[in-house]
């Protein structure tokens, strides 16, 4: 596998060179006139571009839609404290003022989608003016328009009106824009991906782990879906389900990344890359998933590393109660999904805790794993299909692809119409989906915050010991819980100290 060695500054944002398409080894710096000159300059902007999905997937992603939902919570360790960054995401209780926040994880997310979007931007400016191959140019382009459209997706979903950045940041005085409203947003983000879909080719005839045709179509329909336009949805996801690209995999548990193998397979749609080793593509974020204080002969069990060590700190992500409880009896997804392991040295009288098996494959050293993480996987584009039937009345086809998933863990087929079959969709989505950083954007969209997260947040307050509080007075949730209910984050305090416009 050949190595592309080199970094660029862009708009003062280092933009890293990578292995095959994803390794990031800075060696020396250039300028953007004398870098884009030919295929291989773009092919290496492009790999710069997918660069920062590996953070934001391994470390922010979960804290802003999953553990902000009734989906996973944190295990408090009473000998380390509060996080109070990531407990106020999962307890509802982001501090803002005036429209912003001080919170890093909101400020890091930001900065890693704009960080992308600057990158791209400054390839769509230049990759027209320079001749090589024009499938080779179609392919990087695509790849590119969806990467930015996938970022801000990402920031229209998070904060709803964000600056709309589309052509290269020069100046200081570039760098702060107006926001523009989410219409405008949203307007954009369809623009790129209409652009990017003829542009891309099918998963059979592009290289593993890159952006394919499929994909830009299924982010596409999620677009749509966000925006209740369900006949554009079906129309823009027929050619995934009919075009025989994807399959659902026999098995549940095999559906997802082990650590050096079944990456990319006939399920995923698409998914961010990482390798296990000293390349700095590794991840880790099934280490951060997993509940504390866990003892190395007990992590081990999970892990399989030849050099397991204590995990000391606050868990976070820990499966709730809740989503334990909304697996059906049968569904063989809840195994797959959830397991369990018992932690000696924690002050909980019921020492076992639920972690996310999904995530844990086995790998050979501690803290390092190349276990990719799923963005899209054809069971989720099933369940697009049978949601935009649903809402357009077309039930019989709706509940046919709803039933695959199902048949696949083990259940029954449902044979409910109208709102009845939209209620079994949404929450089809929840066990087939768990983990994988759907569950708040699901409740944001459908306008369900009301009904979902206060009861849950009650739940916690009224037993807290269900939600992984240890037996201790001093140990029970903030009397700030559950009061910041938005739809939106705040935007982030210190990006406000840099513009007059939020």
């Amino acid at each position: 596998m050949k190595k592309y060695i080199i970094v660029l500054l862009v708009a003062t944002l280092g933009l890293s060179g990578c292995e095959d398409f994803l390794t990031v080894i800075p060696e020396t710096q250039l300028s953007s006139g004398i870098f884009f000159k030919t295929e291989t300059d773009f092919e290496q902007a492009v790999n710069a571009a997918y660069a920062p999905l590996r953070t934001i997937v391994n470390d922010r992603a979960y804290r802003l839609a999953e553990m902000h939902s009734d989906n996973t919570y944190y295990g408090r360790n009473v000998n380390f404290g509060a996080v109070d960054p990531q407990e106020d995401l999962a307890d509802f209780s982001v501090v803002e003022t005036n429209g912003v926040t001080a919170n890093d994880n909101i400020l890091q997310q930001w900065r890693l989608d704009y960080l992308i979007i600057a990158r791209t931007n400054q390839i769509l400016a230049l990759i027209d003016e320079v001749e090589f191959d024009q499938d080779a140019k179609d392919n990087l382009k695509g790849q590119t328009l969806f990467l930015r459209a996938y970022a801000y997706f990402e920031l229209v979903r998070y904060f709803g009106s964000v600056p709309l950045h589309l052509t290269p940041v020069n100046t200081r005085e570039e760098a702060a824009l107006p926001l523009s409203d989410e219409a405008e947003v949203y307007a954009q983000i369809i623009a790129d991906l209409e652009a990017a879909v003829p542009l891309l080719p099918l998963k059979s005839q592009q290289e593993l782990g890159r952006v394919t045709q499929g994909a830009a179509r299924t982010l596409l329909a999620n677009v749509y879906i966000n925006l209740e336009q369900w006949a554009d949805a079906e129309n823009v996801l027929k050619p995934v389900v009919t075009g025989g690209e994807y399959s659902l995999i026999p098995s549940y548990g095999m559906a997802f990344s082990d650590n050096a193998s079944n990456k990319n397979n006939a399920e995923s749609v698409f998914e961010v890359q990482f390798l296990e080793g000293a390349d700095g593509l590794n991840g880790n974020f099934i280490y951060q998933m997993l509940p504390r204080p866990l003892l190395a002969e007990e992590l081990v069990e999970i892990t399989g590393t030849s050099n397991p060590q204590q995990l000391d700190g606050e868990g976070n992500n820990i499966p709730t109660p809740d989503i334990i409880a909304a697996y059906e009896e049968g569904d063989l997804r809840e195994d797959a999904s959830i397991g369990y392991v018992f932690l000696s040295s924690s002050f909980r009288e019921d020492k076992v805790y639920p972690y996310i098996k999904k995530y844990a494959k086995k790998h050979s050293q501690h803290n390092n794993t190349g276990t990719n993480f799923p963005i899209y996987r054809y069971s989720e584009v099933l369940l697009f299909m049978a949601e935009v039937l649903n809402e357009q009345g077309k039930d019989g086809e709706a509940r046919n692809y709803l039933n695959q998933v199902r048949d696949r863990a083990g259940l029954g087929p449902v044979n409910s119409s109208g709102t009845d079959l939209r209620e079994a969709i949404f929450r089809e989505r929840r066990v087939e989906l768990a983990f994988e950083n759907k569950r708040w954007f699901d409740i944001q969209r459908t306008d369900r915050i009301q009904e979902i997260i206060v009861p849950y947040g009650q739940r916690i307050v009224a037993n807290p010991l269900d939600y992984y509080y240890p037996p201790n007075r001093d140990s029970k949730p903030r009397p700030h819980v559950f009061t910041n209910l938005n739809k939106f984050y705040a935007l982030p305090a210190a990006e406000s100290d840099l513009s007059p416009y939020f």
